[in-house]
């Protein structure tokens, strides 16, 4: 019980903080979140059989628990989802034209991931009823901020945001082609095609709105480890309009980190999880890095720190069961024969400067 003679104390006590809190941050003050991000969630039908369950539903948090505890440790956790989460009730489908149970997205839900891309080749696959579907689903996901298709034209010219330790963040999410299928009569907001003008007009009115400004591009072409000169054109123009980070998806294959001015561009991460047959498509990358809000004289600063890459490696089957997904740095030679020498070749195709700190593939004991 406070005394009456402490009053006066507490209420100059009170009155001192409500001064303080309202004070704008000094200049040098700083801020900061922790992100990661990964890349394509693309569901064969190989993927959803063996992540069926005796009750006719469907489990992919096996494939994903390697991966749980680096994805769960960062604030903000971006994945693109490949295939459309029509779920069962659709008729579930694979290649050429997917649609996935939604039990996927509760999987990467629950490993942390609440940053997803839904703009991609594959977005128009099962049509209207895919989209609508897929929407539905999402729409009650509290935690997850979603881009790149949506249900009305208003819902699409809101730029989506999430505040993370007083630093707002929008997400912004395109493609570049969608298989030669083409949404409904007036209602292109099914799916953000890019083209230069939007995406002005997305990021301008983005930058009222957040601090940081991250673009989704699903982009370039399939299998190739090189950007694309369409890609480096893209990524030049958001950079100049202040773009700080960039997310590319669509080749399958790991391709570089670099810097495009001050912007931090990921040309693509590669295969998450999918049953691709090839070596090749199936290392994939996870980035992780620091964002930075430092209050300066001149305005507010954002920077990028400690940005390491972590590839992974996403086999049909292993001694850890089908489909899970495996840090190089928890890697064997029972999972991949030679992994070192594999690690040598991807981590060449991701780092070409400084930007990004590879995570070396460190021998570990065989994994339960």
């Amino acid at each position: 019980m406070i005394r009456r003679k402490a009053f006066p104390l507490v209420l100059i006590t009170l009155s001192l903080i409500l001064v303080l809190w309202a004070q704008p941050a000094a200049p040098g003050m700083s801020s900061r979140f922790s992100f990661v991000a990964v890349g394509d969630a693309l569901i064969h039908q190989g993927v959803y059989n063996a992540a069926r369950v005796e009750d006719g539903a469907f489990d992919f948090r096996p494939m994903l628990r390697l991966v749980n505890d680096r994805i769960a440790r960062h604030d903000l956790a971006f994945y693109n989802q490949e295939t459309i989460l029509g779920g069962a009730g659709l008729g579930l489908s694979t290649y050429p034209c997917f649609n996935s149970p939604q039990e996927v997205g509760d999987a990467f839900i629950d490993a942390g991931f609440n940053l997803v891309s839904l703009a991609n080749n594959h977005t128009l696959d099962r049509r209207e009823n895919g989209v609508l579907r897929s929407l539905e689903y999402w729409s009650d996901k509290e935690r997850v901020l979603t881009a790149g298709s949506h249900s009305t034209q208003e819902d699409r010219d809101e730029i989506r945001t999430v505040e993370v330790n007083g630093i707002t963040c929008a997400l912004l999410a395109y493609t570049t082609l969608t298989n030669g299928l083409k949404p409904p009569a007036g209602k292109k907001y099914y799916v953000n095609v890019y083209d230069p003008e939007t995406a002005t007009a997305d990021v301008e009115k983005a930058k009222g709105k957040a601090d940081v400004i991250i673009v989704s591009m699903h982009w370039g072409s399939e299998y190739v480890f090189t950007p694309t000169t369409a890609q480096t054109e893209i990524a030049e123009h958001l950079a100049e309009l202040g773009v700080h980070i960039v997310l590319g998806h669509h080749p399958h294959v790991v391709q570089p980190v670099t810097m495009v001015g001050d912007t931090l561009v990921i040309y693509s991460l590669g295969n998450f999880l999918s049953a691709q047959r090839e070596l090749f498509k199936l290392v994939g990358l996870l980035v992780s890095l620091d964002v930075v809000k430092t209050e300066t004289p001149e305005g507010v600063k954002i920077s990028l720190e400690n940005v390491t890459g972590t590839l992974l490696y996403n086999p049909r089957c292993s001694p850890l069961g089908r489909y899970v997904v495996v840090p190089f740095d928890m890697m064997t030679e029972a999972i991949l024969k030679d992994f070192a020498k594999v690690h040598s070749r991807f981590a060449a195709y991701v780092k070409k400067d400084d930007t990004i700190d590879i995570m070396a593939p460190t021998p570990a004991q065989e994994q339960e």
